[in-house]
């Protein structure tokens, strides 16, 4: 199975081209599935589906037409579905600091909650080989970075400090119980979690794998954009994901003239600096149509211009990952960082970077882990860390 991640700065026409990729994929033989992260859904208006504001049937697997189905989780149906532990202890614990029940069950809402749901039914449909590819309509890029991280954070939550919580808790809960109005989680909380834990297992090593997982960034000729499509790639990368394309969308036409011929002058120029930054990550353009991009036709037609000659969207173009071992060095791609900009230490058996707001974890192999980081050097836009033994 093929998973392709569509991401980039709020506005660019994310939604869009996934759809139409999704289209494109689909009239190409693949049973496609085109699910959206993003909790503010929008996909289904992409499509021209809803009837009503909050048509709600889209909550699950729907069908467009053959070999396409589009989703927008639900995070009302999925406390029911798969949160209703965790959710009803924390609404009961909400209740006590005098809350209203309508009010706890609105706050017992964690975030993090629906993009674990859209986990677990990617791991889901991998498992039970569903689709052929899912086609991923995420959240702006902060948020992007959260639902890839989730794995990660959360399988450090379970070997780190849920055993140790629910084993503190099983002594004292009888106690504390009587002590305290608050009831602690009971055992069915835990096997909650546990059981959540479980259904998202494994997807890290998919998301990190350049031959089932693709990130396409999506972006416009505009200097704000660029800029965030650049950290963008950098924290991608610095996740363990492959970005094998950048999206220039909306780019005017080149007979542009009168008000817009300024600024087809300065997409031309950004979109130059865009090839030299990026190269050598091939970028794709789509024109700013006539008309918004809604609806199936509409929908084909930026199909047939961002693949104009046939290409198949689900191909593996990239299988370089972003960070790699050799003898006593780790290889970290992060284009356009500069050195006086990226933190480094070890922390156990992991190599924890840091650049920007963003701190990874990288694991070490067994061969490294009784070593420490000496010297690090930025070579040909990859962070290069010598590991040697302590003296």
């Amino acid at each position: 199975m093929r998973i392709l991640l569509y991401s980039g700065k709020g506005g660019v026409g994310k939604t869009s081209v996934a759809a139409a990729t999704g289209l494109h994929l689909a009239k190409l033989g693949y049973k496609t599935l085109v699910m959206s992260v993003d909790p503010a859904h929008s996909l289904a208006d992409s499509f021209a589906l809803k009837t009503t504001l909050f048509d709600a049937r889209t909550a699950d697997p729907f069908s467009v037409k053959p070999n396409l189905d589009v989703q927008e989780v639900n995070i009302q149906l999925e406390i029911k579905r798969h949160w209703r532990q965790v959710s009803t202890y924390l609404t009961s614990l909400l209740r006590t600091s005098g809350l209203g029940d309508v009010e706890a069950e609105e706050m017992a809402i964690l975030p993090g909650m629906e993009e674990l749901s859209a986990m677990m039914y990617v791991n889901q449909y991998r498992r039970e080989k569903t689709y052929d590819v899912i086609v991923l309509d995420c959240a702006p890029t902060a948020e992007s970075l959260r639902f890839v991280a989730m794995p990660t954070t959360l399988d450090w939550y379970m070997k780190h400090v849920f055993t140790v919580e629910r084993n503190i808790l099983k002594v004292i809960r009888p106690v504390a119980n009587r002590l305290s109005p608050v009831e602690l989680p009971s055992d069915s909380y835990f096997d909650n979690v546990l059981e959540l834990f479980g259904r998202i297992q494994g997807i890290e090593n998919v998301l990190e794998d350049p031959q089932v997982t693709s990130v396409r960034l999506v972006s416009n000729a505009e200097r704000m954009v660029m800029r965030e499509t650049q950290r963008a790639f950098v924290y991608f990368s610095l996740h363990g994901l492959t970005v094998d394309n950048i999206i220039v969308n909306r780019v005017l036409p080149p007979e542009a003239d009168g008000f817009f011929k300024a600024w087809r002058e300065a997409q031309t120029g950004i979109i130059d600096e865009m090839k030299a930054y990026f190269d050598p990550i091939p970028l794709r353009f789509a024109p700013l149509f006539s008309e918004e991009v809604m609806g199936l036709e509409r929908l084909e037609r930026l199909a047939e211009v961002l693949y104009s000659t046939g290409e198949d969207p689900a191909l593996v173009t990239r299988a370089e990952r972003p960070y790699s071992f050799g003898k006593n060095e780790v290889r970290l791609l992060l284009p356009f960082a500069i050195k006086g900009e990226i933190g480094l230490f070890k922390k156990g058996d992991e190599l924890v970077v840091e650049i920007g707001t963003l701190r990874r974890h990288v694991g070490l192999p067994t061969s490294m882990v009784a070593l420490q980081p000496a010297r690090a050097r930025l070579e040909d836009r990859t962070l290069v860390v010598e590991m040697r033994p302590l003296a």
